[in-house]
């Protein structure tokens, strides 16, 4: 047993391992795909990204190695300082970072950049479930939903300001999370809520959404008060508080979208509600991915045989939108393998993290589980056109060392944590 336990590898979810080399090599393949050219499809060309993305991955060994090579009690005892030193480095980039598409999101390290927002996930889902772990707290508490709160929307505080608006929405699959653990799904379903008003107020406009929020809540309070009397009198305080919530709520949401959100920003929403229609300019990208998709057809055009991907019609076609590259080349045999692989990469997460009898274990585990799955929905709901472009990569297969090595720390201090269950404790 002593020998087993000195063995980095004892304990390990190989087919964990095993699904993560097959997304990792599969996203690399239509890396090459994206990036490569007919003049140029030396592999070992490091000067291209499908070669640097290859350096990503090689360096990916060490850092694997490195992880596997503490305990478990390290990742629990020592979650609180990764946390700290995430805050530090989001703090930190917006004034040493490197400003790249508007956003100061960088460090630039020699020409290698790297984007702390992508590790601050992993650190975070830490920092989560090192505080739920604790035997004396409870969820149904208040104030422990404030402090879950907080260091949840810490970390996207300081990714606001950089800005970056797609990294902040992942801090919401957290949610998953804390009602996994007893929150009260009425959290989720108000956030749907809020969503669905966003939406409402951009596509009508925030006057004529107020007007109908507000004669929802009348009728309901009327109906309250037709089944007992004295329900205004015992709930006038709620009541006044949800009607000024309401008010100021949509008026808010009108405010940001006329004066806080960028012009491109904006863009997008009207593109994707429907308000305005350019397909040269605004909605260009994602017009040009879904044609990229659907020319697949089943099969797909064969590997490097995608005249479209070939043509580079799809501008950032091997960060936010390698998918439309596997739906070209791979068809839609080829998308839905990649969307069953994440199923089978979620389903066996959340399998081992039900079968941890330690609670920081199971909850890191759903903290990956809820990351992941949001990624992978926006991301390919934004690559065909059903969600607008927030700039999210996909898990593996996105062009990037900063989103290969998040997610490979990501997910490899949960397969750790789950070796701890023979050999840690």
């Amino acid at each position: 047993m002593r020998q087993e336990r000195n063995n980095i590898f004892a304990g390990i979810d190989w087919l964990l391992v095993l699904l993560y080399i097959i997304l990792v090599g599969f996203g690399w393949l239509n890396i090459y795909a994206a990036s490569s050219t007919d003049e140029s499809r030396e592999v070992f060309t490091f000067s291209s990204q499908y070669g640097k993305q290859l350096i990503f991955i090689g360096l990916s060994v060490p850092v694997i190695i490195l992880i596997l090579f503490f305990n478990s009690k390290f990742y629990e005892q020592f979650s609180s300082v990764f946390y700290i030193l995430s805050l530090v480095l989001l703090a930190g980039v917006l004034v040493l970072g490197k400003k790249i598409n508007g956003a100061t999101s960088w460090y630039n390290f020699g020409g290698i950049g790297l984007q702390p927002s992508e590790f601050s996930k992993a650190f975070t889902a830490l920092a989560l479930a090192k505080l739920m772990s604790d035997r004396q707290y409870n969820l149904k508490l208040f104030k422990n939903q404030i402090k879950a709160f907080i260091v949840i929307f810490l970390p996207a505080f300081f990714i606001t300001l950089q800005p970056d608006m797609g990294s902040v929405l992942i801090y919401f699959a957290f949610f998953f999370v804390l009602n996994r653990e007893g929150l009260t799904l009425a959290y989720i379903l108000f956030g749907v809520i809020s969503i669905v008003l966003f939406l409402l107020t951009i596509y009508f406009g925030a006057k004529w959404i107020l007007i109908i929020c507000l004669s929802i809540l009348t009728l309901g309070i009327l109906y309250g008060y037709y089944k007992n009397k004295r329900f205004i009198r015992f709930n006038a305080i709620k009541i006044i508080s949800l009607y000024l919530f309401t008010s100021v709520f949509v008026f808010g949401i009108g405010y940001t979208y006329d004066n806080i959100l960028e012009p491109h920003q904006k863009d997008r929403f009207d593109i994707l509600l429907g308000k305005t229609t350019d397909l040269k300019n605004k909605g260009y990208n994602t017009y040009q991915s879904e044609l990229t998709i659907s020319s697949g057809g089943f099969l797909g055009k064969g590997f490097l045989q995608g005249d479209r991907t070939q043509g580079k019609f799809v501008p950032e076609q091997e960060t936010d939108y390698i998918y439309s590259t596997v739906g070209e080349e791979w068809g839609f045999a080829g998308s839905s393998l990649v969307i069953i692989l994440f199923i089978l990469l979620l389903y066996r997460i959340i399998y081992l993290a039900e079968t941890h009898t330690n609670k920081f274990g199971r909850i890191y585990g759903y903290g990956i589980a809820s990351i992941i799955f949001f990624h992978v929905i926006v991301n390919i709901g934004m690559v065909i056109g059903l969600l607008p472009t927030i700039g999210i990569p996909l898990p593996f297969f996105s062009y990037g060392g900063s989103s290969l090595w998040g997610f490979t720390i990501l997910l490899f201090i949960f397969i750790r944590l789950d070796a701890h269950k023979k050999y840690d404790w």
